[in-house]
């Protein structure tokens, strides 16, 4: 009966932004919405967004979407749900109301308290369990800071009257009505308490952060029966069969099923993942080791490189500077600038990530002149998620090798990849090849293939890898020389930014 219905429908949830999309059986994309919302900034370096803004946001584009598509819900076989990671939030078991806004990920107010647990010597054993080092990008000090300044939160936490979870976890709270209390073990694995090799919560690490294991949801596969929306909200039940973090979504969607396979998301921040199959590869390169996704118990692993601003940077630079009024126009704006001009930006806005991994630096632009002007800020905002990409590609081939011993291919995909200009001058600086696949949604195809394959709609992993299509290859075109000098300025940039520079 669900493959009689021959529709998907994808929630990408993300950062700054919420995009419904429903697909056909063919895989095709049959409606599209998308709507931003508020980003909230308390303090210096805090991010918060309300949580109602979010769900408000899910329940507009779907209905738009089937709109679009010109169906309604009784043609959705199944939802598939991806996410921002790591964003917590926190709510009321009996009313759903939450009790604070969420911590996005960017957040750094937790960062002297894994500066004290550090201090503490329990770094490694963090690290050894989740796979994950002592930062405040993480769930977990974000979650102990709201029961510590919260007031009553952890008493309240302590009785089982609050619930928490990622995005995901909420999100699947609200749309069954409080039935389903549950999270995938990508998202859970973004957590710091949850052990990727055991494959539960850490009672050991819960103590260290005094979390209360009541609070928790229920952790499953990546594709499993994750519960039913309620009528009331679209118009018939649908089945929610496939849930994956917004990365680990994008691992899936781009067919990187094989252990070597590396893709790069480019979004409000950068993710290179890379592939390491059923194998947990601890790095020696201050790269996070994670789980890629979990399918009828077996987990396979992955190394990520976190880069937390991309496309961010682009939104500073129409946002924050009002050089551009779009920003599709940036690079058009960077093809302008002056090639006899070494400027360098540092976008630590909220820190650097991997492989630095420095919650206290923050941005800096090195090399202006007089002449100095909105193409050439243009251009390094662009070239800077390029070199953060570099390093990421650096410390994965230090960590671990393909058996085959074959060269990168990096596939790409998120917003900024469709500027042309970007992935050229990515490939000239990676100096590998990368490859732009026909279907941009890759984030929301990986979460559509883990509901729709449950649901017995589309084909299996092998047969779903053969129907991934490259819309174009970028060949590195920069000589040695010239990339060599680019580099070397971009290393000396970040050492004059790191905090204890």
């Amino acid at each position: 009966m669900a493959a009689a219905k021959g529709y998907v429908l994808a929630i990408d949830q993300g950062t700054t932004s919420t995009r419904a999309i429903v697909f056909d059986k063919d895989m095709k994309i049959a409606g599209f919405a998308q709507e931003e919302f508020p980003q909230i900034f308390p303090k210096s370096g805090w991010v918060e967004h309300d949580p109602e803004d979010i769900w408000s946001s899910v329940l507009s584009t779907i209905r738009k979407a089937l709109k679009a598509a010109k169906i309604k819900a009784e043609d959705i076989a199944a939802i598939g749900i991806t996410n921002q990671r790591e964003t917590v939030v926190v709510w009321d078991r009996d009313t759903g109301k939450p009790i604070h806004n969420a911590i996005v990920w960017q957040d750094r107010r937790s960062a002297r308290d894994c500066e004290k647990l550090k201090a503490k010597g329990l770094e490694k054993k963090f690290v050894r369990r989740t796979g994950l080092i002592l930062d405040p990008y993480f769930s977990g000090t974000k979650l102990a800071w709201l029961l510590s300044n919260v007031k009553g939160a952890r008493a309240r936490a302590e009785k089982g009257e609050l619930c928490f979870g990622t995005v995901d976890t909420f999100l699947i709270w609200r749309l069954t009505g409080g039935k389903s209390f549950v999270t995938d073990a990508t998202n859970a694995s973004r957590t710091l308490i949850y052990n990727i090799d055991e494959n539960r919560w850490d009672k050991t690490l819960l103590d260290i952060l005094k979390i209360p294991a009541a609070m928790l949801p229920e952790v499953k596969d990546c594709a499993a029966d994750f519960g039913v929306t309620e009528e009331a909200l679209f118009g018939a039940e649908i089945p929610i069969l496939g849930v994956a973090g917004d990365q680990q979504a994008a691992v899936i969607g781009q067919a990187c099923f094989e252990p070597g396979m590396v893709k790069s998301t480019y979004g409000t921040g950068c993710f290179a993942v890379l592939n390491t199959g059923t194998q947990m590869v601890r790095s020696k390169n201050r790269l996070l080791t994670t789980i890629a996704y979990r399918l009828d118990g077996e987990t396979v692993y992955a190394l990520e490189g976190s880069i937390f601003i991309a496309g961010a940077a682009v939104q500073w630079l129409r946002d924050g500077l009002g050089m551009v009024e779009k920003a599709s126009q940036t690079g058009e704006l960077a093809a302008q600038a002056d090639p006899q001009q070494d400027v360098y930006l540092v976008p630590a806005f909220t820190g650097l990530g991997a492989p630095h991994w420095d919650a206290e630096a923050r941005g800096a632009m090195y090399g202006l002149t007089r002449n100095t002007g909105p193409a050439e800020f243009a251009a390094a905002a662009l070239e800077a998620v390029c070199f953060q990409t570099r390093d990421l590609l650096d410390a994965m081939h230090k960590d671990w090798r393909s058996a085959s011993g074959e060269d990168t291919v990096l596939r790409v995909d998120g917003g900024m990849v469709a500027s042309d200009w970007t992935m050229q001058r990515l490939a000239d600086l990676i100096d590998a090849p990368v490859d732009r696949p026909t279907i941009l949604e890759t984030t929301a195809l990986g979460a559509a293939w883990l509901a729709a394959s449950r649901a017995g709609l589309w084909p299996d992993r092998k047969t779903f890898a053969k129907t991934w299509a490259r819309e174009r290859r970028f060949e590195p075109e920069m000589n040695a020389k010239t990339r060599s000098a680019r580099l070397k300025g971009w290393k000396d940039a970040v050492r004059r930014t790191l905090s204890d520079a």
